[in-house]
């Protein structure tokens, strides 16, 4: 390597060393404009759309850029078990911007994002595992962690957007009514084992001060998507008669998923008090943070869904209320990107 390629790769390193799951930040954005516009609150839902399509298009380009100039970098994570379920955040971030499609008219760009997300969340679902069971030299549960999770966030991604998409398709329809409902059940076969792990690994193993990140949010999200997902099929007009027969079994799990959505997010508070309120750990900007509010965006759409699925009103109320918490958080953790953006310009 001549001096100025490797001038040029010291500038980079930003680039080189980027957090792979860069995504979720288009993830938070589009959730909470989706949660806006259940809501009614059109201007809200447009800023935050704008800001998700835009951001997804940026990410695209610049993680496009770092497997070019970073081939080796990009494949060490995918091999990686403590990061290559990270990469499903492109997965649901790409179903996220779907939605937004969907919802704008944008038909047949929402069924392009459906099949790029499903090809994917297929590579990545099986280079994971492989990884998991050929490449994982430590063979500890230390490597667990609540990022795994955005696995099954991916997974009911392409749920939520293959939903809105099958009564477009035909003839079709009832093709991908029985894939989206054979993927929502996946997703709880994921979620059962992945949630398992983390639990043995936080309840059991030693844990030190970097083990508790913002990452652990994705737990509940995992839930709250899970809702989501599965009441989107409770709304939906069943294709086939052997579907219709299963709408008992998706109302009680997704109630019992959304409970357990809502069990976690005490304890999650609890855990970040205690981190930076009694440890008195400085808070400072985490790429990890959009995986915070992600989850409190999807808390806010899968109460809204329920309640639309149990005609339960005080489910709405939790929505109004969530909503709020969640742009909140969106707004603090874009300012700890800013002031970080800021500070390694001076540098």
């Amino acid at each position: 390597m001549n001096l100025t390629t490797q001038a040029n790769h010291q500038r980079l390193a930003w680039l080189q060393n980027l957090y792979s799951g860069y995504f979720t930040f288009t993830m938070a954005s589009g959730i909470i404009s989706i949660a806006f516009s259940m809501l009614s609150l059109t201007a809200m839902a447009t800023l935050f759309k704008i800001i998700a399509l835009v951001s997804w298009f940026f990410m695209l380009t610049l993680y496009s850029w770092r497997l070019t100039l970073f081939p080796k970098t990009v494949l060490n994570n995918l091999l990686d078990s403590r990061t290559t379920f990270i990469f499903f955040s492109f997965v649901a971030a790409t179903n996220i911007v779907g939605l937004l499609l969907h919802e704008s008219g944008w038909l047949k760009l929402a069924i392009v994002c459906w099949i790029i997300a499903f090809v994917a969340w297929t590579s990545l679902l099986y280079c994971g595992f492989m990884t998991l069971t050929l490449a994982h030299q430590n063979r500890q549960a230390n490597v667990v962690h609540g990022g795994w999770l955005i696995t099954i966030v991916g997974t009911q991604s392409l749920v939520l957007l293959g939903a809105k998409v099958a009564p477009t398709l035909g003839q079709y329809a009832s093709y991908m009514m029985v894939e989206i409902y054979m993927l929502w059940f996946l997703g709880l076969i994921l979620y059962a084992i992945f949630v398992t792990l983390f639990c043995y690994r936080i309840f059991f193993l030693e844990m030190t001060m970097k083990d508790f990140s913002p990452l652990m949010w994705v737990i509940m999200g995992a839930a709250a998507i899970t809702t989501n997902a599965g009441s989107s099929l409770a709304l939906a007009p069943p294709t086939l008669p052997f579907l219709a027969t299963l709408a008992g079994t998706v109302n009680s799990i997704i109630l019992m998923s959304w409970a357990w959505a809502t069990w976690w997010i005490p304890l999650l508070v609890g855990i970040g008090f205690w981190k930076h309120g009694i440890v008195k750990l400085p808070l400072t900007y985490d790429p990890r943070q959009w995986s915070i509010v992600f989850p409190l965006g999807m808390y806010t759409v899968a109460s809204y869904r329920l309640g639309l699925t149990t005609e339960f009103e005080p489910l709405y109320w939790i929505a109004k209320v969530t909503i709020w918490l969640s742009v909140g958080t969106w707004l603090v953790v874009v300012g700890g990107l800013l002031i970080n953006l800021m500070k390694a310009k001076a540098d």
